[in-house]
């Protein structure tokens, strides 16, 4: 790259950076359309602006910008988003969304923009920290996502999910499929840091994503009786914590019977008193493998023992599914496109979900880049991607979008 693309990326990086970031752990909180999120998509909108761009925001809160809207043929459209789960990375979404404002950057500089419409989006709450669906933006968009089932949904503070989309100026009861959105998109490529190590060993810098592994996520609800904790014999107890326990040990191991990741990640305890026995405990399950039959059997295996333990100690035990994202394979002719113009990276399968895999799922013809991370870490302050390899992604993504849109 030149150093005057070098400096644009900077320049971009640097104004978001800041957002959301605890000075004490280094982490992000950019919860979706909470102040950082909102703040983030100020950022959006202002670099849009600052290039001439159309921006809209869609019925669903996605945000676009927009360069040659009114040219004909199909858009190829390039980004990622922005919101963060607690205390997260400073990379995951956000280097998409920057790198793709620098690639047209990078493009208009040469004289090489496509003469198609091409877009810049920043999906709405792909993390689903906030509200637990992820990828909602997406979803919501390609009608993967019932309107009425986001609107049920409500954030660990019992804000509900209409209030927010209000707050940040999205109606919501205009939410829904946007077919013809959809269908103007010929291309789709999302550039993402690495969620693991898979090219540190590599040479390169950047690899080409073959697909995203089967992954879901579960609700866990163990309900007993609240009850004195100094004064009910353990005989007489109907503690809900005690199956709750025995879960997360029998997650893990059948995870590593069956091969797959399993977590159980978040919790709830009500009443949550130091002296007084459980009345439920909700808790939530994510489980992500190279087959769906297995990570079934998973469930089936913990569910299972689950219901016995709960007999047991009697507790009711109910298991409910929050999401399901199938596995999807990035369409052929799309990963060689990015083989031809990129030479001869890696491609990788991806074990986390990305809006990607939501528009693929939908028909969208997607590809995804990934940017080597040298620490592995991801959802976490230790995320990290060399300069000098987000600069190869956004070179690397420039080519892409050329040859996408050509």
């Amino acid at each position: 790259m030149s150093s005057a693309d070098a400096a644009g990326f900077d320049d971009l990086w640097d104004a978001l950076l800041p957002i959301g970031r605890d000075p004490a752990s280094g982490g992000y909180h950019r919860l979706g359309w909470q102040s950082a999120d909102l703040t983030c998509r100020e950022w959006f909108t202002e670099q849009a602006g600052r290039r001439g761009m159309d921006l809209e925001c869609d019925r669903n809160g996605n945000l676009w910008a927009w360069r040659n809207p009114a040219a004909a043929g199909g858009a190829v459209v390039t980004g990622s988003h922005l919101d963060s789960v607690p205390d997260g990375g400073a990379y995951d979404g956000a280097l998409g969304v920057v790198s793709a404002f620098a690639a047209l950057d990078a493009l208009a500089e040469r004289g090489a923009t496509p003469e198609c419409p091409v877009a810049v989006v920043a999906f709405a709450e792909e993390e689903g920290a906030r509200f637990g669906v992820p990828c909602l933006g997406s979803r919501l968009l390609t009608g993967a996502l019932r309107p009425a089932a986001a609107r049920a949904l409500r954030d660990a503070e019992g804000v509900s999910f209409d209030e927010a989309a209000r707050g940040a100026g999205v109606d919501p009861h205009a939410l829904g499929a946007e077919p013809d959105r959809v269908a103007r998109i010929r291309a789709f490529v999302e550039l993402h840091v690495e969620q693991g190590r898979g090219l540190v060993h590599t040479g390169h810098a950047v690899g080409i994503g073959r697909g995203i592994r089967p992954h879901g996520r579960w609700r866990l609800e163990f309900r007993g009786a609240a009850d004195h904790a100094g004064t009910t014999a353990l005989a007489d107890r109907h503690d809900p914590m005690l199956g709750f326990a025995q879960a997360v040990l029998d997650v893990r191991h059948a995870a590593a019977r069956h091969g797959v990741v399993a977590t159980i990640g978040r919790v709830n305890v009500r009443p949550n008193a130091t002296n007084v026995i459980p009345a439920a405990v909700t808790a939530f399950l994510d489980v992500r493998g190279g087959e769906e039959e297995v990570v079934r059997s998973v469930l089936a295996e913990v569910i299972g023992r689950a219901e016995r333990h709960g007999a047991r100690d009697h507790v009711q035990v109910e298991l409910v599914e929050e999401s399901w994202s199938p596995a999807v394979s990035f369409p052929a002719d799309a990963v060689a496109r990015l083989q031809v113009a990129l030479g001869p990276v890696p491609v990788l399968a991806c074990g986390a979900g990305h809006d990607a895999g939501a528009l693929a799922a939908a028909g969208v013809s997607s590809a995804m880049l990934f940017v080597r991370n040298p620490s592995g870490v991801s959802h976490a302050p230790g995320e990290h991607a060399d300069h000098a390899d987000c600069l190869a992604g956004v070179a690397a993504l420039a080519d892409a979008i050329a040859a996408l849109g050509a």
